[in-house]
Formats: structure tokens, sequence, C-alpha cells
């Protein structure tokens, strides 16, 4: 397989040499201009995609993925120099003057972008802006494009596309804006679709739904998709084929089931080796079969498994319960860190917007050196848990208790709170807005220990020293400052800090999911690795079961502010009893396109169940 040259068999569409490619790209070269020098985003780029094939260009921050894909739309700042050959149904892009190219925007490719809060106009409404795409390319009348926009918003199934067409993009859900994104960007029927990380910002099952409804419209409109993303389980779940790229290179390209089961380059099977899986845990664990523990505990028959081997893997599921409920009791033994007591947690009244209650009746329990995992999609109230245990939210009801000490009635700036407040560490989502960007890191990470009164002087630089060992950065690292760091640094900074008190009780708020797949999976390994060294407790809030099944002992299911289930790892992912935690088992994408066939028809006999009963 050739490093340059996509291959000529998609995965289920037929040969490729049989059809007219839609876009062809030779030799593209994309650089822009930094203090008088160019510097490559993109080299020599060759690719082609068909009509209902989807071409999914993969790798990390900084490969060029987007800038290339960007570039055959004329989209790139002014400081860009684009080289080589773009070509759309035989026609030549990168020659067209302004006026040509804005023409093809919109009308023969289109552009689903990764936030849909920031591409749609939050002046108007999502009626008027799907009626502006359909006005400015087609002579239509008002009434016509107002017919046209309710059925393409009826196309994205949106559950009231008469409410959505009036709705602004504001009084919509994520996945929503998503779908009524989408239904602008077909209203004229392109024939190339380019989905830059179209899920990155959804929820897990939101993220199934807007792929499966990718999947149909693919059949539906026979449109060629080029599919950005770092995320391998969507790849799988919706590629023909794939490009993998690395420093502006495509290292290697095929059918999605040979870069899959036997990828060539190095890159790319390291990049497959990083993407956690849920079921396979942590290196001690035992793997688990998600989507035969979940047709086990739902009594669903899936086509591709057989009777026989869905017996051998619920006879796997009983075994591995019996380690389970061993490994609970050795946990229950040891010292309570974190305890909720039917805790109901409420954001106070604001001016006319009332008071509203995010938890209601949370019973939480975390032992000295254990991880629990606090698991839910957005909206569902595990963040605002994490927020109170570290008394930043008010207790409105119940008790929460931190090393032995009930903080539910404590004021903010009682001397009480500061004291149980140093024995908790805490690492946030975005490391970029938690660190001082006028602090060298050095200081950020020994502020704490100095206004604590732990360290100062010679001691307080020792200390500083020890800690970015431990985290694993170069000592010399001390003197620079955030925006000198790349992601995966700064989140390792975050968490010398958070250890910086040596804390009983870790809190860590989604810390990977800004990260790229490899540089989420070493911050991962650190962490795993401190927890064990060190021996601190922690809460670990994310939306991410697969990190959850790497890190946690305990997993913890959270749902509209309650929670749904909870028990040990082995029993909650070997035997999910809650409805909603089989479809958020169900939901999760799998980096293999068999399994996740199976996956799929999973979920799909799932939500058809909940909808008959």
């Amino acid at each position: 397989m050739s490093e340059n040259t996509l291959g000529t068999t998609g995965a289920g569409h037929g040969t490729a040499s049989s059809r007219q490619p839609v876009l062809e790209v030779k030799d593209l070269c994309v650089d822009f201009g930094v203090d008088k020098e160019w510097v490559p985003a993109a080299i020599d780029l060759n690719y082609h995609v068909n009509a209902g094939e989807v071409l999914a260009i993969v790798g990390e921050s900084g490969s060029g993925k987007s800038a290339s894909s960007m570039a055959l739309l004329g989209l790139l700042p002014s400081n860009s120099r684009v080289r080589g050959e773009v070509k759309l149904n035989g026609k030549s892009l990168l020659g067209m003057n302004t006026a040509n190219l804005r023409s093809v925007r919109g009308n023969d490719v289109a552009v689903i972008f990764q936030e849909p809060m920031t591409a749609l106009n939050p002046v108007y409404t999502v009626g008027f802006q799907i009626m502006e795409t359909l006005r400015l390319h087609n002579p239509i009348s008002p009434s016509q494009a107002e017919k046209r926009a309710l059925e393409m918003l009826e196309l994205v199934e949106l559950p009231d596309p008469a409410k959505a067409f009036r709705s602004y993009p504001h009084q919509l859900s994520g996945g929503q804006r998503q779908r009524a994104m989408i239904a602008q960007s077909l209203s004229c029927d392109p024939k190339l679709l380019i989905a830059d990380e179209p899920t990155t910002a959804l929820d897990v099952t939101v993220q199934a739904e807007i792929l499966d409804l990718m999947r149909n419209l693919r059949t539906k409109l026979n449109s060629a998709i080029v599919l950005i993303t770092h995320d391998m389980g969507v790849v799988a779940d919706l590629s023909d084929r794939i490009a993998v790229m690395r420093h502006g290179r495509i290292v290697e390209t095929g059918s999605s089931r040979d870069i899959f089961n036997a990828p060539q380059h190095p890159y790319t099977q390291q990049l497959l080796a990083a993407v956690p899986k849920l079921g396979a845990g942590s290196d001690q664990d035992e793997a688990v079969d998600i989507s035969a523990s979940v047709a086990a505990a739902t009594h669903i028959e899936l086509d591709v498994v057989d009777h026989e081997e869905l017996e051998i893997r619920e006879r796997e599921v009983l075994a591995g319960l019996e380690i389970a409920e061993q490994q609970a009791a050795e946990a229950d033994a040891r010292p309570v860190v974190l305890e909720l007591k039917n805790v109901a947690i409420e954001y106070p009244k604001q001016g006319r917007v009332p008071a509203f209650r995010a938890v209601e009746g949370a019973d939480l329990t975390v032992h000295q050196g254990q991880v629990v995992g606090l698991v839910g999609e957005s909206g569902s109230g595990k963040t605002t848990i994490g927020r109170a245990a570290v008394g930043l939210l008010p207790v409105a009801e119940g008790q929460l208790i931190v090393n032995g000490r009930d903080i539910s009635n404590l004021k903010p700036t009682s001397k009480e709170l500061y004291e149980v407040r140093r024995q908790i560490g805490m690492v946030f989502q975005d490391p970029s807005s938690s660190l001082n960007p006028r602090l060298p890191i050095g200081e950020s990470i020994g502020e704490p220990m100095y206004l604590a009164g732990v360290a100062k002087g010679a001691a307080l630089q020792k200390r500083i020293e020890v800690l970015l060992d431990q985290v694993e950065l170069p000592r010399n690292y001390r003197n620079r400052y955030p925006h000198e760091l790349s992601g995966g640094q700064k989140q390792r900074v975050g968490i010398a800090r958070a250890l910086s008190l040596e804390p009983k009780l870790m809190v860590a708020d989604e810390p990977t999911s800004a990260l790229d797949v490899s540089v989420q999976a070493k911050v991962l390994e650190l962490f795993q690795q401190l927890q064990r060294e060190m021996g601190f407790a922690s809460l670990f809030v994310t939306h991410d079961l697969a990190v959850i099944d790497v890190l946690a002992d305990h997993i913890v299911v959270m749902r509209h502010g309650a929670i749904v289930e909870q028990g040990p790892r082995d029993e909650v992912l070997r035997r999910p009893k809650d409805l909603y935690t089989q479809r958020l088992m169900a939901a999760v994408p799998v980096p293999d396109p068999d399994e996740q066939r199976e996956r799929r028809e999973l979920r799909a006999k799932l939500l058809a169940d909940a909808e008959a009963s």
C-alpha cells in the first residue's frame, strides 16, 4: 500500500474504479506564512472520494487534516498558500475566482463544523438561516424556501421540525443544533459533504444518533463525504476508506477493514493502540464483552452472534461478577474519604431565574485508594457533585462528608472548610484556562504550597522539582509559561498542582476530554501510576465510559440529576441493570468495524424495545 495513494476498494459500496470520483486531490500542499517563512501544514496529499462513499481523514491536532480540507474551498486565512490540483466533478477549484467559488460553497460542497453554536448565527432563527442558504443558491420564493427548510428539518429527524424552524440556536440542545446545521448544509443537495469533527462536542448517545443520521443520509442522497476526526470509534462506525495523517503527510491509506485489522505504519498502530476501548479495562483487569453483557442483561438476541457463543460469554459474565464482589468487599474495608448521604444540590435563584435543583437524593461513597468513576451525559449533574465535593457549591439537603467532616452546612469563608480543602486536589477539564497565563509553571505548581505555608524558599523549589519529576516533565520546564506547552503537558502541570498538598481526595473533572487520543492515553497512564504510588482516593468525572473502564474500581451512572446505577466496575459493565446504563454502553463506538456493527445492531434493538414498552 503506497503512502500517498488511496486504495480503490470501499468497505461496503462496490469498487471505486467503477465510478467517477466526485473529488480528486493531487499533490495538494498548504503553507502558512509565519515570521516571513512558509511553514508547511499539508504536504503532497493525494486522494479521491466517490459518490456514496465516506473517506475518513484521521490524525491528531496539528496533523493538517482540517487545514487541507478548508483549503479545498478557499476558507483559509490570507497568510496561507495553496498549491496542487483539486477537482470537483472534473472542474478545478483552486483556479476559480471568488464569485464562482462562493457559488460552489453550499451548493456543490457543504461543510458540517465541529461546534454548531459558533457556526450558526445566534440572532436568527434556524428556519431563517436554512431559507437564506436556499434562496442564495436557488431562484425560489420565500414560501418555497420555507417548505423546503421544513422538509430538511424533517429529513434530519428533528422531533418537532416546525418548532425547530421557529427556534433560535440557543433554544436547541447540542444534538438538535448539530442536526439543524446538517439540515442547512444539505439543503442544496451538495455533491460533496465535508464533516469536520461533527460529533466531538456531543454526548455519546447523541453522537450515536448523529452517526446513524449521517449513515442514512449518505444512502439517501448518495453524496461523497470527507469525515475529519481523531475519534477512531467514529471512523469504524461510518467510513469506507481511511487516510491517516501525521505532520502534514498521509502516512497510510486503505479500506476501513484493512486499516483496523492490519495497520502497516507504526503511527497508525500507535494511534489504534492508544484508543481506550470499553470492556478492555486496564492491564490488571479481565476484558469484558460489552455487546454480550448488554444482550444478556436485556435478553436481546444478536443476529451476528450465535447462541452457543452467547452462552459461553454469559458464563464468563457470572465468573467475572464473583471477582467483582470480592474486590468490592476489599474496598469497603478501607476508610471512607468522601461520602454523600441523600444529597440534594441546587443552584440559587438569580434575579428572575428561579433556583434550579441539579442533583437529588445522591448516595455515594469513595474509600481510601479507590477510584470512583462518575459518568453521565451533559446536564446529568456529575460535575455539580464534583464541585460540591470541594466546597464550591452549597448542599441543599443531606450530608456531604469529606475525610470525616460534614461540610454540608459550612460557610464558604469558614476556617473548617479551608482546612478540608487543603486535603482535596482538583484537576480541571481545560488546562489552558485553569493555569494563570502570567505565571511560569513552576510558580503555578508551587503557589498552593506557598499560600498554605507548607514550604518556602529552597524547600519549596525542591518540592516543585519533585512534582515535575512525578508528572514526568523536565525540571527546566519550570520557567516556561503555559502557552509554551502542549495540551498534554499543561494537563500534567494541572495534575502536579493538584498533588502539591498531598491530598487525600482527588476530584478530576473531565481531565482528558480536550486531549488527542495518544496524549490522553499517556495522561491516563500517569494518573493511574500516581494514584497507585500515592494512594489517594479519586472521584473521576467524565462522559467517556471507556476512560472510566481503564481507571475506575467503582462506577456511578447519573441521569437527570439522579444516580440510576452504581457498583463495582465489572458488575456494572458485565450486568448493567438500568435501561439507561445499557443504552449508554451500547452507544459507545468501538474502534473495530465488525464489533461496531454488532454494537449498532444492539443499540437499535434496545431503542426499539424502549419504544415498544
